[in-house]
C-alpha cells in the first residue's frame, strides 16, 4: 500500500438541528458537521409522520373526480 495517498480516516461528531449528536467516522476535514434532519426527529423513523391537509386539497380532488370514482 502506498503511503500518503490515501485521505486521513478520523472520527467526527455530527450534530442535528433538534440537538441530537452522535459520533462517526469520515474522511472529511471538518470535525463536526451539521444536519437538518436525523433518524431521532425524522417522521419516518420517529413514528410521528402525520398527513397534513391543507387548504382541502384532498376534499378539492375529490369533489373534482367525483363523477370519475366508483362508489
Amino acid at each position: 500500500m502506498q503511503t500518503s495517498i490515501h485521505p486521513n480516516y478520523k472520527e467526527i461528531t455530527v450534530t442535528c438541528s433538534c440537538g441530537n449528536s452522535f459520533n462517526t467516522k469520515s474522511a472529511l476535514t471538518k470535525d463536526v458537521i451539521h444536519i437538518e434532519v436525523c433518524s431521532q426527529c425524522h417522521p419516518f423513523y420517529s413514528g410521528k409522520q402525520r398527513l397534513v391537509d391543507s387548504a382541502g386539497r384532498v376534499d378539492k380532488f375529490r369533489q373534482k373526480y367525483s363523477s370519475f370514482i366508483k362508489k
